[in-house]
């Protein structure tokens, strides 16, 4: 029984936690919450007045602790609503992350379990470069994921001024490499960066620079938002 990630998942979760933090913002305020409907054959997700094609990011079964990907669901196999999350196994598959290859994942060993299946589904649509995921109750004993796959969602981009906090709460969420996080950050914003011993600098989209500072203790200590210098 394992009873914590590993450590090539926990690495890709850092890469991608300041830019996932940001699209579960945005989506927290996209999408109303409250009464839910969902359509699988048609993809469909539907919430306070708001219809959205989503695709099937996996499921937990909160009795068994055990987490199930959309695309190794029996039932749902080759079928739309799960075929993006293939790409899911694929990205394991190159970075050696067991969690997002294996068709279920075991959670009964984890201190959380639930709040691992939330690090699960999060890992999971930042891979797929989603606008963050919905996740609900779906009956006794079931919490299912749903990933927007709507042209009338896209993912947050680049926000200089938002940026502090989304590094913040990144560097918070797993708490092991703040570097790892703002490297992503960055990365995935298709932003680049000089790394120093105790600094990243960046060059912003149109024009600015950012200096993410660390302390000692490779901890985010200061994110600086100011002029190109000369």
């Amino acid at each position: 029984m394992i009873t914590a990630f590993s450590d090539a998942f926990l690495d890709a979760a850092e890469y991608h936690a300041a830019w996932g933090a940001q699209q579960l913002e945005l989506i927290g305020q996209a999408v109303p919450g409250g009464p839910w409907t969902a359509d699988l054959d048609e993809c469909r997700y539907e919430s306070g007045g708001r219809t959205l094609r989503v695709g099937l990011l996996g499921s937990y079964d909160t009795d068994e602790q055990t987490w199930l990907w959309g695309w190794a669901n029996p039932g749902l196999r080759g079928s739309a609503v799960v075929a993006a999350g293939e790409r899911i196994a694929e990205f394991g598959r190159r970075h050696g992350v067991a969690e997002l290859v294996q068709e279920g994942v075991d959670l009964a060993g984890f201190v959380d379990p639930r709040h691992a299946a939330e690090a699960l589904a999060f890992l999971g649509a930042a891979v797929l470069g989603a606008p963050g995921y919905l996740g609900q109750e779906a009956g006794p004993g079931s919490r299912v994921y749903f990933v927007p796959q709507d042209p009338q969602l896209r993912p947050a981009g680049f926000d200089p001024v938002a940026m502090p906090r989304h590094l913040l709460t990144g560097a918070q969420l797993f708490a092991r490499s703040p570097r790892r996080v703002v490297e992503g950050w960055f990365a995935l914003h298709g932003v680049q960066v000089r790394e120093e011993a105790d600094r990243t600098t960046a060059q912003l989209p149109g024009g600015g620079t950012a200096v993410v500072s660390f302390d000692e203790l490779g901890r985010i200590s200061g994110v600086d938002v100011g002029p190109v210098s000369a």
